[in-house]
């Protein structure tokens, strides 16, 4: 907090994660899809969003917020007042750029933060236009919308819900190398499982190492100075035995057992983005109908990979892992991959397009997805997954280089 009357210092540069070019092109490729929809204004409140179109980086989510684009002016960070000089930090676009509002608003009984959003559009000469908002999304709520229109009666809203995901999913080369550099990550991590699991270890134990080993990242190597990596969008996955029947539990402070199978749902992170990795261990000598699905998985796995070429479609993919497992006699219901690159919590996907046999998207050089083909039964699961890289030409490029075989631990 600033003294009165002592001299103001000034703020020493941030570091921008992508250039100016980067951000002008993404706001460029924004807003054609906002013309081509007559659309005026977008008010994009998905951090990851918010993020690829400035570069604002906080853990300031729980509270309202959004980017503001429109058709020709520079784009406008509005959130908590308390936050806006995290946006100063952050963002490429000029301090006048920053708008914020009073805390009062802050989980307020009797005033809405979007009620200030709606005065500040209208002042900017908006309250009839045509906005777009992101409906189905975590971070807009229904008190959102109803205070934002409410305040904007004479303004026309029309549902935005992945206008920017969807520019999101051809990666840009800095984007990429930031994805292998959490791939890289993703690998330290699974060695890092590997060596510490053993029968009586708490599970808790093993878990508070994942976060560990992701967080302090990558050590340098002759001359390479190294990385550090970021907090995933999801916790770590963890379950074992019976509890490795359902996709989504985290952890307890429970020992592991012999004659158990835990597969690892975790995720890389660097500078937000993700490269998810599953993998299966079992401690002692995995059962006969464990190896079976083991081996069914990694072909269809294999089988997806080659499917996964530009020009392809995303059921390609499906079909070819649904078509491999199902010639084992397993069935799989749902989809088996999805697209993935930079997020928040509470989910590490870009949720567009998915591995199924209904998605019928085109498959594009510099796309990246988490390929998932996880198998879960009656009384036991395995995961073995990869992150994967569309490439110009060829079969997909799995990102992280990690043994897929179930490994047997005594």
């Amino acid at each position: 907090m600033h003294t009165p009357g002592a001299p103001m210092t000034a703020l020493p540069p941030s570091v921008m994660r992508f250039t100016t070019e980067e951000y002008e092109d993404r706001l460029a490729r924004v807003r054609e899809v906002m013309d081509a929809r007559d659309m005026q204004v977008l008010v994009a409140t998905d951090p990851s969003n918010m993020a690829w179109l400035t570069g604002y980086d906080g853990w300031s989510f729980y509270t309202h917020q959004a980017v503001v684009v429109t058709i020709d002016q520079e784009p406008m960070w509005w959130g908590r007042t308390m936050d806006a000089k995290g946006a100063r930090r952050t963002v490429y676009m000029d301090p006048g750029s920053i708008i914020g509002y009073p805390d009062e608003l802050v989980q307020s009984p009797t005033a809405h933060p979007h009620q200030h959003l709606a005065r500040v559009l209208a002042d900017l000469g908006w309250s009839e236009g045509r906005i777009g908002v992101e409906m189905d999304n975590y971070y807009y709520n229904a008190a959102a919308h109803l205070n934002l229109t409410a305040g904007l009666p004479d303004a026309t809203f029309v549902d935005a819900t992945g206008l920017v995901n969807w520019q999101r999913a051809v990666k840009s080369p800095q984007e990429i190398i930031y994805m292998r550099r959490a791939a890289r990550i993703v690998e330290q991590i699974h060695h890092h499982i590997f060596d510490m699991i053993e029968p009586g270890l708490r599970k808790s134990e093993l878990v508070a190492e994942i976060f560990r080993s992701g967080i302090s990242g990558v050590p340098g190597v002759e001359g390479d100075e190294g990385f550090g990596g970021d907090y995933p969008a999801i916790v770590p996955l963890v379950p074992t035995g019976v509890d490795a029947s359902a996709p989504h539990l985290t952890w307890d402070d429970a020992v592991f057992e012999s004659g158990s199978a835990t597969f690892f749902e975790v995720a890389g992170c660097y500078r937000r983005y993700h490269a998810p990795l599953c993998r299966t261990i079992h401690l002692g000598e995995p059962p006969a109908a464990l190896r079976r699905a083991e081996a069914a998985l990694i072909e269809g796995l294999e089988a997806g990979l080659d499917r996964a070429r530009a020009g392809n479609r995303a059921c390609d993919v499906a079909d070819a892992l649904y078509t491999t497992l199902e010639r084992a006699g397993i069935e799989k219901e749902g989809r088996c991959g999805y697209a993935v690159g930079m997020s928040y919590p509470p989910d590490w996907g870009e949720r567009t397009i998915s591995f199924r046999r209904s998605d019928t998207s085109v498959l594009e050089p510099g796309m990246t997805f988490h390929f998932m083909p996880g198998l879960w039964f009656d009384d036991w699961g395995l995961e073995i997954t990869e992150t994967i890289l569309i490439r110009d030409e060829g079969p997909a490029d799995p990102l992280a280089d990690y043994p897929r075989a179930v490994m047997a631990k005594t």
